[in-house]
């Protein structure tokens, strides 16, 4: 058989192993607490991280702590995070999170979440404002090393591309499609996640893919049935 004509979840182990190989293993470690977490992949939706960044931080500067960010008004609270895309919309969204968590939790802190089980806490989760798959399975994978899959725009087009999920699957679905293929492993799904993002940043991006320098080009449905036949010559 074709190597790119093997079943989904084997090509998904095989992936795996071809992205590990190509990138550095990573340690599973915080790169920030966990509030930070969560508001600053709210406000990255369709923004990138310069910018994202640079809206976290004015906001924290001018407003000075969750409390002062929770209580803005909130046509400043979006001037403040003017950088990032739709502020307007992202900016009460953020503070109805943050009421949200103070008056369930009695303060602005979410580190319950690391005794909670999966299901209860992307539950618990995905129930705020502006909150959905991607931005709970981040927060849960990196910052609490719970064994869940993220999928980001890079990881969904190259899972797609590959052959991992069909083309009609949604990017909700392919979290837990994903998931049920890899080790339930937090440092595994991390790795995962993180290879496939700079994949799809360097090498399959969205725009005139590298499939020639690419590592998974002989299990990739698209360069096998599409590239290598000329059928996509705009690409």
């Amino acid at each position: 058989m074709d190597a790119h004509k093997l079943p989904a979840d084997e090509k998904a182990l095989l992936t795996h192993d071809l992205l590990n190989e190509a990138y550095k293993r990573l340690k599973l470690e915080n790169r920030r607490d966990p509030m930070h977490e969560l508001i600053s992949t709210m406000l990255s939706h369709r923004t990138n991280h310069a910018d994202e960044e640079k809206a976290y931080y004015t906001m924290l500067e001018r407003f000075g702590d969750w409390e002062g960010v929770m209580n803005a008004d909130p046509d400043e609270l979006a001037d403040a995070i003017q950088t990032t895309r739709y502020p307007g919309q992202k900016a009460p969204q953020i503070q109805e999170t943050l009421r949200i968590i103070k008056k369930e939790r009695g303060e602005i802190n979410i580190d319950f979440l690391q005794d909670m089980p999966v299901d209860e806490a992307m539950k618990w989760l995905t129930k705020l404002p502006g909150v959905g798959p991607k931005t709970a399975t981040l927060l849960l994978l990196f910052n609490f090393k719970k064994p869940v899959m993220p999928v980001d725009t890079h990881v969904f087009r190259i899972s797609q591309r590959v052959g991992l999920i069909g083309a009609k699957v949604t990017a909700n679905k392919a979290h837990d499609l994903l998931l049920n293929m890899l080790p339930p492993d937090p440092v595994e799904l991390y790795n995962f996640h993180i290879h496939m993002l700079r994949h799809g940043q360097r090498i399959c991006t969205y725009y005139s893919p590298r499939c020639e320098k690419c590592v998974l080009n002989s299990i990739c449905n698209y360069f096998q049935d599409v590239r290598q036949k000329g059928i996509d010559k705009a690409a």
